[in-house]
This record gives C-alpha cells, structure tokens and sequence, in this order.
C-alpha cells in the first residue's frame, strides 16, 4: 500500500475508489493501537463520504487499549477525563477493497487526532515510529525495511477445557499430526486459504513476496517485501495480520498470531529484515565503509536489545516464547546464523542487511520497528562496538546475563531506560509500562484452572 502525498484530495481519492468498484456497500475505517490492533468503526455507504471531509469519531483513548481492545485509564486517560471522542481521519493512499468481507467492504487507516485542534496524539505509535525515521534520516541514514510474520490455525471452537486446537486444513481432512518445515505438500494441502490470502493482499498493495510452512505443526510464516519507508512497512505487517485473520475468518479457521499458543510447539515471530541506504538507495551496508556501519548498528542492537524487550515481548504469554528454540535470549549476533538475535543473511552487497529476531508476533510492528530503529541510530551515532561474532548454535553464556526474565522486569527496565528514553519518548514508555502491568493484572484477575491442581 503506497501512501499518498497530504496534497491528496481525501474526498476525490474516495469518489474515484467508489467508480472503480461500485459494488462496495460499507467502509472500515480504523486506527492502529499500540498493540498492532485495528479498533475503529464500520461506517454505512451513505456516510462514508463524510469520513474524508470530517473524520470518524471514537474514543481517542483506543490507541492506548489493552489487547482487547478496553481501556486501563493510563495516565488518567478514558475514566478520569470522561473518555472524549477523537477525530479519525484518514490516511491519503491507504483506502482499498477488504475482499474477504461478507458483503462488499472498503478500508482505510485512519490517524487519531484532537478533536478541535486536530493535532496527534502523543501516544500514537504511527507518530511514534515517525518521529525515529525522521532522525535516522537526518543522520544520513535512509532505513529499508522488511517483516516477517509467523501464526498458526486453529480451529475457531475451543476445547471443553478453554485450549485451542488446530484447524483442518480443509472440509474433508484432518487437522495436522506432524511438522512439515518447508513441506511444499503442507503449503499444496493449504494452497486455497494462501491464495486467498495473496489476492487480499494484491487487492491492498501490501507486498507478500512468499510464504513457508514453519517449524511448529500446522505454522506458518509470510514475507513481505523490502520498502525504503519503515512507517509503511509496519503498516503492510499490521495489515498482512489483519488479511490473514480475515480471510481464516472466512474459510471457517482461525489464525491466531499468539507469540506461544501452544507450549509443545515453536513461538510465533516478528523477524525484521533492516538495512540503510544513502540519499541515493544505495545500501550502505554494501559499499566502502559499510562493514563498520553494519557492526554499528549491531552493537546498538545490543545495546538496546534488553531495555526494550518489553515492546518485543508485551505480555504474559510473549515471555514463554523465549523458552523455545531458536528464540534469541542473549545478544549474539553472526552471520547466516538462525540461532542468534542478530542475524546476517547470505547475500551480495546490495542485500546486506540485518534481520532481528527478537520480537514475538503478538508485538507492536510500529512499535518494535521505532525500538530497532533507534538502537541502529544509538550504535550509529555513538560509534559503538558489537561483542565477537558468534559461529555454530547460540547458547547464551555470559552475554544473556541481564535478560529481563518476566514481563514486569521488562516493563520497568523499558521505562528506566536513559538510552531507549533518547529516541521514543520517556511519557510513552511510562503510560506504555503502565498500561501492560493493568492488562496484566486484568488476565489474573479470575482464578486460573489449574490453580486448584496447586492450591486446593
């Protein structure tokens, strides 16, 4: 999806989307939360013009919600103030069809702003993560940016017991019995729901350039494309989830993005492929000099990888995906190396690149794509040196000493960090740390089964 200039008509962009397909009959028009979530309005045709004149108005709140969507009244915000509307207005260049709807749908990502100022929010993440750009490229440095998404299906019923199962691949077969990594069988057995999910995306300009059959049983993973604006590029990831749990929706699955929704089985990722070009597009990872631009940036990685585990790692279940394999816990980094956090694929010089490990899938991808943007500017900026490359299985060692071992240390090293507070803003980070220990303590607030197997 290729954003428009702000010199976008927003109305005749609307009127010529509604003569190309005059079959629509509703707009989603959405905001992106700090959770990487969707949480808008569905507005009837008849209205939908007034969305690019006016704006949609909802809680302004929503943007700091808590994975359900429901508010924590973070830094008096949603209770306290009464909770007021905020005015959405859309995105120019982000309206397209939503082909897996029940009945013809368009969508269009929209900014949350003041109502009556019509200024952003402080805690938007879109802004968040803009703002960080805007830094790396008034260094000189120009990010191009690529995501990698892993998730399961699984069937929409739950177990007598609350648990999930896999979903069956198709109407007369079986849910899947054994792993299938990089099986193109496992890729042919579910080939109508994957070309599903590629015309979604055709039909929204996100660029999906391939997907895989992973390690976990009935896992997937899909690639998108290199793009030279970070901000776009968490958009396609935001919007590749939201495709992908559509078109489950539809087909009667259900895929869930959970960073471990099964302890048996490998975590879902949020793997991010990054390098830096010049003013040119020229990869400055590749050229003369590159080779210490690329240990620079590693060793900002490093530098920030633990102070900012709590965007990588937002909850309770993001954290038993570091028990897993192939789950970077300490700061190694390497070359083709899928065992360490910070990897350096097999490429030519105009490939060179740096893909990050660490985030799970359940992550923020504006969010996460600010703290590894900010940790590549760190290393840059203040000439920093990586640790010894490592060769062979990453193990840990001396350098996993410091890992944030549960959500709450995450949380409060994240929002105690000078060096994380010197690119995303330390009232972000605070209201963020605040609202993760709310929704935490949301999730146990009811007594768990398996308490009594404890307790009782």
């Amino acid at each position: 999806m290729g954003h428009a200039t702000d010199a976008t008509d927003p109305v005749e962009e609307w009127r010529e989307f509604l003569r190309a397909h005059p079959q629509v009959t509703a707009l989603d028009a959405f905001v992106i939360d700090v959770n990487g979530n969707t949480l808008g309005k569905r507005v009837a045709l008849e209205d939908a013009a007034k969305v690019f004149v006016e704006g949609v108005q909802f809680s302004a709140s929503a943007l700091i919600a808590d994975s359900r969507g429901l508010g924590h009244d973070v830094h008096g915000m949603g209770t306290s103030d009464g909770d007021p509307d905020g005015t959405a207005l859309p995105v120019p260049g982000t309206v397209c069809l939503a082909p897996w709807t029940r009945m013809p749908t368009a969508q269009v990502i929209c900014e949350m702003r003041d109502i009556t100022s019509r200024e952003r929010f402080w805690f938007d993440p879109r802004m968040i993560l803009g703002q960080v750009v805007d830094r790396c490229r008034e260094a000189g440095l120009h990010p191009v940016v690529a995501c990698e998404l892993e998730f399961y299906l699984v069937d929409p019923r739950r177990r007598p017991d609350g648990g999930i199962a896999l979903a069956a691949c198709g109407p007369n077969a079986d849910p899947p019995r054994r792993a299938q990594n990089l099986s193109m069988d496992a890729i042919e057995s579910n080939a109508a729901f994957l070309e599903r999910v590629e015309a979604a995306a055709a039909a929204q300009r996100v660029p999906v350039c391939g997907a895989v059959a992973e390690y976990g049983v009935g896992q997937f993973e899909i690639n998108l494309r290199h793009v030279a604006d970070p901000l776009l590029a968490a958009d396609h990831a935001v919007l590749l989830k939201r495709i992908v749990k559509g078109v489950a929706q539809a087909a009667g699955a259900q895929a869930t993005f959970m960073a471990k929704p099964f302890l048996d089985q490998p975590g879902n990722g949020l793997h991010v492929h990054v390098s830096v070009t010049d003013e040119n597009g020229i990869n400055r990872f590749g050229t003369a000099g590159g080779e210490t631009l690329l240990r620079r940036a590693i060793a900002g990685m490093q530098a920030l990888m633990y102070d900012s585990v709590g965007l990588f790692a937002p909850n309770l279940n993001s954290h038993r995906r570091f028990l897993g394999p192939f789950v970077p816990r300490s700061l190694d980094w390497g070359a083709n190396n899928r065992s360490v956090a910070f990897r350096i694929p097999a490429s030519g010089p105009e490939g060179r690149r740096i893909e990050h490990r660490v985030a799970g899938a359940d992550a923020s991808p504006h969010l996460t794509l600010a703290a590894i943007l900010a940790a590549i500017l760190h290393g840059i900026e203040d000439a920093l040196e990586p640790t010894a490359p490592t060769h062979g299985r990453a193990v840990g060692g001396g350098h996993s000493e410091g890992f944030p071992n549960d959500l709450f240390a995450a949380l409060d090293r994240m929002r105690d960090s000078k060096a994380l507070g010197r690119y995303l803003p330390p009232r972000f980070l605070d209201a963020y740390r605040e609202l993760k220990r709310r929704e935490n303590a949301a999730l146990l607030r009811d007594v768990l089964p398996r308490e009594y197997d404890f307790y009782l």
